[in-house]
């Protein structure tokens, strides 16, 4: 199987993500940068709105911070899915070869179900969102949970993560790794396979990774 993440690797939705956080500080008189902003990518949102009130000043309860957060990344989404080079035509090619997929995300289902939901029917078996997990990545609760519920042994499911923390989270749970680093660096692992664009890969390539791990 095949589990992806979402914000940053399928869809390119941390420009919404950072563009929220800048206005939601600035309506609350604090100050942000760059990089608080990037230190959140990949984070379970409440993880991400403690850190809005430590370093932001945002007095708000961290449920009302995700709400807001997502009320205008959700906003910015269903004016334009931002998608990644190559990460449409692999989810079909994928559902051509009938492997099952599965997203696995820190996002909430509402944002989840925008982007699916503009995808050809069954393109995702599951989806695990951030509201539905007791621990966000970087625990391994999501990766495992997607793997359950497609009846597929972690070890025999290939993750596609853009972050360490959520690279963290897929290797904790056994999967096989790949990284397609964009908006933070991710560092270099020669146990990994790292590219440049998801459009690099095509169904072969993921089977090869998951026999060479057995």
């Amino acid at each position: 199987a095949v589990l992806f993440d979402m914000d940053g690797t399928i869809v390119d939705t941390e420009p919404y993500w950072i563009e929220a956080e800048y206005a939601l500080v600035a309506a609350h008189g604090g100050a942000w940068s760059d990089a608080h902003a990037h230190a959140l990518v990949g984070n379970a949102l409440l993880a991400s709105a403690q850190y809005l009130r430590a370093h932001g000043g945002v007095e708000l309860e961290p449920e009302v911070i995700v709400e807001r957060l997502m009320d205008d990344v959700l906003a910015a989404t269903r004016r334009q899915i931002p998608w990644r080079d190559g990460a449409v035509e692999l989810i079909r090619a994928l559902g051509r070869r009938d492997i099952p997929c599965a997203l696995v995300t820190m996002s909430y289902a509402r944002l989840a179900e925008a982007v699916v939901q503009s995808l050809h029917a069954g393109a995702f078996t599951t989806v695990v969102t951030g509201d539905e997990v007791v621990r966000g990545k970087p625990d391994p609760e999501a990766y495992l949970t997607a793997a359950r519920r497609l009846g597929v042994d972690p070890r025999h499911c290939v993750a596609i993560e853009d972050s360490p923390t959520g690279i963290a989270a897929a290797a904790a749970a056994g999967c096989v790794v790949v990284a397609v680093p964009h908006h933070v660096p991710v560092p270099p692992d020669s146990n990994r396979l790292t590219v440049a664009s998801l459009a690099d890969l095509d169904v072969g390539r993921l089977e090869s990774l998951v026999e060479a791990s057995r």
